[in-house]
């Protein structure tokens, strides 16, 4: 497939190896104008916004991916593919299963859970049935970066759902299987990444606790949570 693509307006050499990736496109502008030096707006398409600056000197592209696995694993697949991306990091929000992770906890998934048929269709992937796994190397790394930054974190595996709304069963499986919160995109990005030979990474931000029913502000959700970006731009 030629670039642009259907999805993705930017032309060639405009995104950079790196791509940090949040949910929403209005997140994406905010880590924009909160790190990257010289942004240049390289995908506008359904209003999902991609910028690609420098950060530290290096070039890194901050793009949107939607919601949900199918959004992201069109994202992912075309900047992997097409545009020769190295890393995806995703870095969103996260429902909290258990009351020992505390709101704004960090979390970084080094494996994800998912029983979606994303999943179910891409079942040659060489995993443990039902999960598939971040890359070692950035998961390392990450760790490392949230220790030197005093970062109230915590690492290991969760979950991705197709489903917002968690059920009674969803929080079952997940205190079942020790898993450390809920989300929506993990798995479809870990898959790409893998069937592409390329690298992922998932860190995210407890918003909300399934459990006590507690919600973090949208305007917080959309404009703040700048530790995972910061966390995530170290790794390019």
């Amino acid at each position: 497939m030629p670039i642009p693509t259907p999805h993705i307006a930017a032309a060639e050499g405009q995104i950079a190896k790196t791509v940090i990736m949040p949910g929403d496109p209005l997140r994406s502008k905010a880590i924009t104008d909160r790190f990257l030096e010289n942004p240049v707006l390289v995908n506008n398409i359904r209003g999902v916004q991609g910028y690609t600056g420098t950060y530290k000197d290096k070039p890194v592209t901050v793009m949107a991916s939607g919601m949900g696995q199918p959004s992201i694993g069109i994202y992912s697949y075309e900047l992997f593919n097409y545009y020769d991306v190295d890393q995806i990091i995703r870095v969103g929000t996260m429902g909290g299963v258990s009351e020992a992770v505390p709101l704004r906890s960090l979390i970084i998934g080094q494996r994800a859970y998912s029983n979606t048929n994303f999943m179910n269709f891409y079942s040659k992937n060489g995993n443990a049935p039902g999960y598939v796994s971040a890359d070692e190397e950035l998961f390392e790394r990450a760790v490392e970066v949230c220790k030197a930054g005093n970062y109230v974190f915590f690492c290991g595996d969760i979950m991705s759902s197709d489903t917002y709304y968690a059920d009674n069963d969803e929080v079952a499986i997940c205190n079942e299987l020790g898993l450390l919160g809920i989300e929506m995109e993990a798995v479809a990005l870990y898959l790409m990444a893998q069937r592409c030979g390329k690298k992922a990474l998932a860190i995210c931000t407890i918003s909300n606790s399934v459990i006590t029913k507690e919600e973090i502000p949208v305007e917080e959700r959309q404009s703040g949570f700048m530790n995972m970006a910061q966390v995530a731009l170290e790794l390019a």
